[in-house]
C-alpha cells in the first residue's frame, strides 16, 4: 500500500530525529564516556556491521553461508596491508611485490579497497556456489572460510603467515564505525524494502513460483551476496585498524559461530532483529567475561570460570531454537511507519477539530 505524502513526511521526520538521538548518543560516548565504553561501543558497532551483512544475504535469501568471516579476513589484510607505511613495510613485510611495498593509501580508500576486494571474490565464488541450494551452500562456503584460512596461513610475503600482524594504523574511532554502520544500515533497510528484496524473498519462500514471474534466483542471490561481502570487509578493515594486530586464527570458526548466533537471536531476515541480537549476544557475553576471573558470594568463591562466556553463548543458542526457533523478530522490522500512521493520524484529528472550532465560532 503506498504511503499519503503527509504519512511519508512523519516517516522523514522520526528518521531525522533518530538519526539526531543516535548522533547525539554518539557524541556523548565520546565526549564523557571511558576507554571501556567507548571500546565496547566500536566493537559493537562492528559487529552490527558483520550481523547485518550477513543477515542481507542469508536472511533475505534463505540460502545459510558459513563463509563471510572469510570476507572479513580478506578486507582486514587488503586494507592494513595499504596503509602500513613503507618503512614498516620493509621490516614486517620485506618479501612484498613491489607495488605494494611502496604504495600507502589513507584509512577510507583502504576500507573501500579491502570491501571491493571482498566484493571480487565473492563475485568468483558466487557463480559457483549459488548454483547450489539448502544444506550444499552452506557446506560450499564453510569450505571457502577453510580456504581463506589456508591462504592466510602459508602467503606469508603479504600476511607473515601464522605470525601476528602488528603495526596497523589504530584509524578506527568511534565516529568511522558509526558512519559505516549507519551505512550499512540504510542499504540493508533499502535493498529488502526495493523491488530487488521482493524478488529475493519470493525466490527464498517460492523459488518454482518466483522463477514462473521471471525472478532469475541466480541473479538475485548474486547481487544480495555482493552487498553483503562487500560490507563485511569494510567490517574487517574497521575491526583490523582498531585492533590494530591480527592473526588468521582470528577469522574462523569462533567468530563465525559468534556472528552466526547474534543472526538468529535477532531473527533471520530482520534488520531491526540484528541490531537487537548484536546488543543482547554482546551485553551477555561481556557480562560473563567479567565473571570468568571467579565470582565471589559470601563466604562462597567460585572460580576461575574461563570459558563461560562461550559456554553461555551455547546455552542461548540452544534455549532459543527450542523455544524460538525464529528469532526474537522472526522476519519482522521495528519500522516507523505504524509510529508514523499514528502521528499523522492523531495530527489530522487535532487540525479538524480547530478547523470544527473555528467554524462554530464564525456561525452566528
Amino acid at each position: 500500500m503506498r504511503m499519503s505524502l503527509a504519512h511519508r513526511r512523519w516517516v522523514w521526520a522520526l528518521r531525522a530525529l533518530l538519526a539526531l538521538a543516535l548522533l547525539g548518543a554518539g557524541g556523548a560516548v565520546a565526549r564523557w564516556g571511558g576507554a571501556y565504553l567507548q571500546r565496547l561501543v566500536i566493537l559493537f558497532l562492528i559487529n552490527l556491521m558483520l550481523v547485518v551483512s550477513l543477515n542481507l544475504f542469508t536472511g533475505l535469501t534463505g540460502v545459510f553461508s558459513l563463509g563471510h568471516v572469510g570476507f572479513m579476513a580478506l578486507g582486514a589484510y587488503t586494507s592494513a596491508i595499504l596503509t602500513l607505511p613503507p618503512a614498516l613495510k620493509a621490516v614486517n613485510l620485506p618479501d612484498l611485490p613491489a607495488p605494494l611495498s611502496n604504495v600507502t593509501l589513507p584509512f577510507l580508500p583502504a576500507l573501500v579497497a579491502g570491501g571491493l576486494v571482498a566484493t571480487a571474490v565473492a563475485f568468483l565464488i558466487g557463480i559457483p556456489v549459488l548454483r547450489l541450494s539448502g544444506h550444499f551452500v552452506a557446506v560450499a562456503t564453510l569450505g571457502f572460510l577453510i580456504i581463506v584460512r589456508v591462504v592466510l596461513i602459508n602467503a606469508e610475503a603479504f600476511t607473515r603467515g601464522t605470525r601476528t600482524f602488528t603495526g596497523v594504523p589504530p584509524a578506527t574511532t568511534l565516529g568511522w564505525a558509526a558512519l559505516w554502520a549507519l551505512l550499512n544500515l540504510y542499504v540493508a533497510m533499502r535493498v529488502k524494502g526495493s523491488a530487488l528484496g521482493l524478488q529475493i524473498r519470493a525466490a527464498r519462500d517460492d523459488p518454482w513460483g518466483a522463477q514462473g514471474v521471471g525472478v532469475a534466483l541466480g541473479r538475485v542471490r548474486l547481487v544480495a551476496f555482493l552487498i553483503s561481502a562487500f560490507f563485511t570487509g569494510v567490517a574487517g578493515g574497521l575491526w583490523a585498524h582498531f585492533l590494530t594486530a591480527f592473526s588468521p586464527n582470528a577469522f574462523y570458526f569462533s567468530k563465525t559461530f559468534e556472528i552466526v548466533v547474534m543472526m538468529i537471536v535477532g531473527g533471520m531476515g530482520s534488520i531491526s532483529g540484528s541490531v537487537l541480537g548484536t546488543l543482547l549476544v554482546m551485553g551477555s557475553t561481556e557480562l560473563l567475561r567479567n565473571l570468568e576471573p571467579g565470582i565471589s558470594i559470601g563466604s562462597i568463591t567460585l572460580g576461575p570460570l574461563y570459558g563461560l562466556s562461550q559456554i553461555g553463548l551455547a546455552i542461548l543458542l540452544m534455549l532459543l531454537i527450542a523455544f524460538r526457533r525464529q528469532g526474537l523478530l522472526g522476519d519482522r522490522e521495528w519500522g516507523l511507519e505504524p509510529i508514523a500512521e499514528r502521528l499523522g493520524a492523531w495530527w489530522e484529528g487535532r487540525r479538524a477539530e480547530r478547523v470544527s472550532l473555528r467554524v462554530r465560532k464564525a456561525d452566528p
